[in-house]
């Protein structure tokens, strides 16, 4: 009789341990799925920031390509047959400059 009830006990103490060590796992789980979480959303607001930004540097590279393209057009330095000399020299490009 005497055996049999340490063996409850023990039995008993065994369950107790488990228990508590199946809540810490279960804690632990969470709180890691809880941080992947945060991370997530972090991740995800960082990309729509991003996201926006090459938005605005795609429209600034639009603008500016069109203001190179119509600055070509006018440009005295690209029409002027001096620009093609190995050497640049500052009278050959004062000479393609409007006076």
């Amino acid at each position: 009789i005497f055996q049999s009830h340490e063996e409850d006990d023990r039995k008993v103490r065994r369950r107790e341990k488990n228990r508590v060590a199946a809540q810490r796992s279960r804690k632990k789980q969470t709180q890691k799925a809880d941080k992947l979480h945060e991370e997530y959303e972090s991740l995800e607001q960082e990309n729509t920031s991003l996201k926006r930004e090459i938005g605005k540097l795609t429209d600034e590279m639009k603008h500016l390509s069109e203001v190179l393209k119509d600055h070509e057009k006018i440009c005295p330095l690209l029409h002027c047959t001096m620009n093609f000399v190995t050497i640049p020299r500052p009278d050959a490009l004062t000479s393609c400059l409007p006076r």
